[in-house]
């Protein structure tokens, strides 16, 4: 049976090629209006004008292993300030034959944090496997166990002292800040006033005066021959800074919290630690990843500041090899290596902090 069919055979129309592809999405999102066309030729001018210069300097006329006379007659970059430095920038003052143990620790860090970003391994066992990991990595940094020659803390420097500072502080100041929100909501006036008195104190003053005060002032209280170690009381000093931010973060999630989920966890004869740990906190803690996030990284690039009171973290090494009369007049790379070690990690955390709140779904 022949079938006929009433429908014309229209070629098939597709759409402008302005408005597909390449040109289509600069089309609608460079030259859209006159005045983002205008915007959009100034930037690609200034581009034009920084871009060539840039590429010219830091790798065609660059230099990697070169001496520093060489560098100075190259109008190149002189990368080889890093590559000449390398140990010192990141290790300090740390004996060399020694210094295959903050590189271990290093190594040991970086696979947690991957390990961490799967959600799929977050158990009890975890927490067990970050403990046993801080304690390698002290053991790894200070010695004396088992065989391993002890290197005290004074001659700690470079990145393993910044991460150690961060991590550690980090660590410490998150349960802190979360224990000091539930102190501030609390009912009981006198723990509330204390933390009140606390977070506002804290927060009044800059992180640097708080180093300063556990540098100088504090030694002053104690009694005569004892002494506390310069990087614990800076790490302490940290610590309480961070905390109290966190805590503030913290509180903005709770009061998020719908009234109703109290009202619930209270029908059905939860107490207080079960209904914050079992209903309020977990959504509190959802609602302010963002905002913790953000204050987490800001405490990571603000350990850059114990500088001031002569620790060696991998800011300090950096201008310390700068003081070499060999290698003045190369701060740009210098900066531009610390900036890249910053940016790898800031970016980690605000990434794994997105891919978090996917996951939670907020």
């Amino acid at each position: 049976m022949t079938v006929y069919s009433t429908t014309p055979a229209y070629p098939e129309i597709k759409p402008p090629v302005t408005s597909i592809g390449l040109i289509g999405w600069i089309r609608a999102n460079l030259f859209n209006s006159w005045f983002n066309s205008i915007l959009t030729l100034l930037v690609l001018a200034g581009l034009c004008k920084i871009v060539p210069p840039f590429v010219k300097w830091a790798f065609i006329d660059s230099l990697w292993t070169s001496s520093s006379a060489e560098c100075h007659a190259s109008g190149g970059a002189c990368w080889s300030i890093i590559t000449a430095n390398i140990r010192f920038i990141l290790f300090g003052f740390y004996p060399p034959s020694e210094q295959w143990r903050p590189l271990a620790a290093i190594i040991l860090l970086v696979v947690m944090l991957l390990v961490t970003r799967n959600r799929a391994w977050w158990h009890r066992s975890l927490l067990w496997a970050w403990a046993a990991a801080l304690l390698v990595m002290w053991v790894l940094m200070r010695g004396g166990f088992p065989g391993l020659p002890t290197v005290e803390s004074t001659q700690w420097g470079g990145l393993p002292l910044t991460l150690v500072l961060a991590i550690f502080g980090l660590t410490a100041a998150y349960p802190l800040g979360v224990i000091l929100a539930l102190g501030r909501q609390s009912r009981m006036p006198a723990i509330k006033a204390l933390c009140i008195i606390y977070i506002e104190l804290i927060r009044g003053v800059p992180l640097i005066s708080l180093l300063f005060m556990s540098s100088i002032i504090f030694p002053l209280f104690l009694p005569e021959g004892v002494t506390v170690n310069k990087i614990i009381r800076a790490q302490a000093a940290i610590i309480l800074f961070t905390a109290a931010y966190i805590a503030e973060v913290v509180r903005g999630g709770l009061q998020a919290v719908p009234k109703g989920q109290f009202e619930a966890a209270d029908s059905l004869g939860l107490n207080y630690f079960q209904t914050m740990r079992l209903v309020v906190l977990p959504q509190a803690l959802k609602i302010v990843i963002p905002p913790t996030v953000s204050i987490l990284i800001s405490a990571f690039k603000d350990t850059s500041l114990v500088v001031i009171i002569a620790l060696y973290d991998i800011l300090k090494t950096t201008q310390a090899t700068l003081s070499n009369p060999k290698w003045m007049g190369f701060s740009t790379e210098a900066y531009i290596f610390l900036a890249v070690i910053y940016f790898v990690s800031c970016f980690f955390m605000s990434n794994w902090s997105r891919r978090l709140e996917k996951d939670l779904s907020i």
